[in-house]
């Protein structure tokens, strides 16, 4: 069996390698990224008709300003960002398990949405409603990773950033697979890798699955 790296920050590492041993892999953490919060400051909730959350890291790194937007619905990406919000008090109006445009493409056009997001965020394509993206958050990258030599692992990619950071660390890329949450993520970590392949939803669970596929089956299929 092939080892599995889990590059996310935490918490969601200790998340993700928690789910991975419960499959039964041989896992291990290695965050390329600290998230810390960023100084911001509320607008005025009526200027909005909800709230866009991408990432439960909003919802934790927010503060004690968050609760001034409580009353917007909130329009969530993925499950884990849904739980968060609704333990900050805020109700659902939908949850997206497919990403982002996905999200947008099947709610109401012309909503004016408040993104509190990351430093680093992708802009959503072709969405029909009015965005307003204010970073609440950064993801900082750890200057020294203790990262293992990863020939013979499967990394798991959970973003286009943390595919970036993967392949400016590792030298020899020729025997180490990658897991991909999504096409961007893929396509930021490069070319000359053992084999990349990308999870059919980007999700957590999806990706697991894909990369449990790759730890017991090395061989691209």
């Amino acid at each position: 069996m092939k080892r599995l790296l889990v590059l996310r920050p935490e918490p969601g590492a200790s998340a993700t390698l928690a789910r991975a041993r419960a499959m039964g892999l041989e896992a291990v953490a290695v965050p390329l990224f600290e998230v810390e919060p960023v100084d911001w400051d509320a607008p005025d909730a009526g200027g909005f008709d909800g709230l866009l959350l991408t990432s439960a890291n909003a919802v934790r790194c927010a503060g004690a300003q968050l609760q001034e937007l409580r009353g917007l619905k909130a329009y969530v990406v993925g499950e884990a960002t849904a739980e968060a919000a609704r333990d900050a008090g805020f109700d659902i109006a939908s949850t997206g398990d497919a990403g982002v445009d996905r999200l947008l493409g099947s709610i109401e056009p012309d909503l004016r949405l408040l993104h509190l997001c990351g430093e680093d965020r992708r802009a959503p394509q072709d969405a029909r409603q009015t965005i307003t993206p204010l970073a609440v958050y950064r993801a900082k990258p750890i200057e020294c990773p203790q990262l293992p030599a990863p020939g013979g692992s499967v990394a798991l990619i959970h973003s286009p950033r943390a595919g970036r950071r993967f392949a400016e660390l590792v030298t020899d890329r020729t025997g180490a697979a990658l897991a991909a949450i999504s096409a961007a993520a893929a396509e930021a970590a490069g070319t000359g890798w053992k084999s990349i392949e990308v999870a059919e939803r980007p999700e957590d669970e999806a990706l697991l699955a894909l990369a449990a596929r790759l730890c017991n089956n090395p061989s691209p299929k």
